[in-house]
């Protein structure tokens, strides 16, 4: 028995799974006599795993994180051993036993890995130039600081000033790009079609604003996106022209205003800066939900977590190139005891880990006693509405609705509340997702929590319990929702 918690369910496993294929062929290895010389303590977990070679694998977990490395050649992570080697774990003493001490190849890295994070909490203590992590401002889009030295801090305001400018320039050409259209006349937009909005979108590119870029994208998709596009365009089109205007005059924006501002058009705090000057919170915090996209250069993970005791909702992302799958990988239901530091913003969201508290137990438990928490569906729509009086450009705001009932019809899904006679429709981008038969199914006809993002096009479900945590979104196959 892992002396710090209990073990993993075989779902929270399956849950970092980085792929379908992969999910199948950890089942396969996930059988005691595919293994030796496995065994867990502490946070760690290790095993040989025998494969075609003469050798067999070295497969070692830290359950901090997670992380992981094997000695196959799979660019997969988790790859299919570890995987195999975490659900022969979750299955209880007689697969993997508890104590010991790890051998010494495993113990090599996990020493490795526990130097790096404690010279990135030095690094973050002392305002040094320490590297991200999983939950920074994504694989390369931020400026990237020397590890051996301190950064030229006038080389990198000059090359911010440089981006600013050309930001600026981008959110200018983009006004010019809307005053046309609206000059020309929405219907302009549907015999145009998507090529003509791809060179504006390149140009945004360019200058270096990727959140202009996906305003862009978003509006040459609206035309074809069926009836009531005029409307939906125009809603766009202000959207965009208020985050210009907000980036053109920064300087007579509120504090935090300017700060959402900055954020929305692609510019973000480098995570050491955050973790030097923010102030971080410390709880335990619960995994929620979790949901993998792509833009066909970046795969983006988001992890939704709520506090145990301040009820906040906080946001993790972190990045990975198309095909792999990111390094942050908490699974659904797992309790995290830890200090998560908040972006600069309005309404702050998004965050990062700053340590995790090891003197604390937070390995997950093996089930959810329980649902978590929830509100009713009128609590969700104000929760919604007053983020987005601090923050127009948000699409949706994490919510759990609790005592909701999963109601299928002609109009759409919704979710209706018994109690106040209230009812929230799904998400129109979620009706080709076979996963709400499986919330219909879960439910039984009865009332349900499910945690989602409630936003001004419905709600959008990610995860029921039953009563242990049921992620609904296959983020594999379902990564393109949002």
């Amino acid at each position: 028995m892992n002396p710090q918690g209990e073990r993993w369910t075989a779902e929270q496993v399956l849950a970092l799974a980085p792929d379908a294929t992969s999910r199948t062929a950890g089942g396969k290895l996930a059988a005691a006599g595919t293994w030796s010389g496995a065994g867990a303590h502490g946070q760690a977990v290790w095993g040989l795993c025998s494969g075609s070679g003469s050798k067999p694998y070295q497969t070692v977990v830290d359950l901090n994180g997670p992380g992981y490395r094997c000695s196959c050649p799979s660019r997969k992570f988790p790859c299919k051993h570890a995987l195999g080697l975490l659900l022969l774990w979750a299955s209880g003493e007689g697969g993997v036993p508890g104590g010991g001490e790890p051998p010494e190849w495993a113990e090599q890295w996990l020493g490795d890995r526990r130097e790096r994070a404690e010279k990135l909490a030095a690094a973050a203590r002392d305002g040094g130039p320490g590297r991200g992590g999983g939950t920074g401002d994504g694989a390369g889009r931020g400026e990237k600081g020397e590890s051996g030295g301190a950064a030229d801090p006038e080389a990198a305001r000059r090359r911010a000033e440089r981006r600013a400018q050309r930001i600026a320039s981008g959110a200018t050409e983009l006004e010019r790009r809307l005053a046309d259209l609206l000059r020309d006349g929405l219907a302009s937009a549907d015999r145009a079609g998507y090529g003509a909005w791809d060179e504006t979108a390149a140009r945004m590119v360019d200058a270096q604003a990727p959140g202009l870029e996906t305003r862009v994208r978003e509006l040459a998709a609206i035309p074809s996106s069926g009836p009531g596009w005029p409307a939906r365009l125009l809603e766009e089109c202000a959207l965009a022209h208020l985050l210009n205007q907000g980036f053109l005059h920064l300087d007579g924006l509120p504090e935090k205003l300017a700060a959402t501002t900055r954020t929305r058009v692609g510019l973000t705090t480098p995570v050491a800066e955050l973790l030097a000057t923010g102030e971080p919170i410390r709880d335990r915090w619960l995994v929620l939900g979790r949901q993998d996209g792509t833009d066909g250069r970046l795969t983006t993970r988001r992890i939704w977590l709520r506090g145990e005791r301040t009820h906040r909702m906080a946001l993790l992302l972190s990045f990975s190139a198309p095909g792999q799958s990111p390094e942050l990988a908490l699974p659904t239901g797992l309790v995290l005891d830890a200090d998560l530091t908040y972006y600069p913003a309005a309404r702050p969201l998004r965050a990062a880990i700053s340590t995790r508290n090891e003197e604390v137990p937070h390995a997950p438990s093996a089930t959810t006693p329980s649902a978590p928490e929830g509100c009713d569906v009128d609590t969700a729509l104000a929760a919604y509405g007053a983020a987005l009086g601090e923050d127009p450009w948000l699409d949706g705001w994490p919510v759990v609705l609790a005592d909701v009932v999963p109601v299928p019809g002609d109009g759409g899904w919704q979710l209706a509340d018994e109690r106040s006679g209230s009812a929230l429709p799904v998400d129109p981008r979620c009706a080709g997702r076979a996963d709400l038969w499986q919330l219909m199914a879960i439910s039984g006809g009865g009332p349900v929590t499910v945690f989602g993002e409630c936003g001004h096009r419905g709600f959008s479900p990610l995860t029921t319990w039953d009563p242990t945590p049921v992620p609904l979104l296959d983020t594999a196959a379902q990564g393109g929702i949002r």
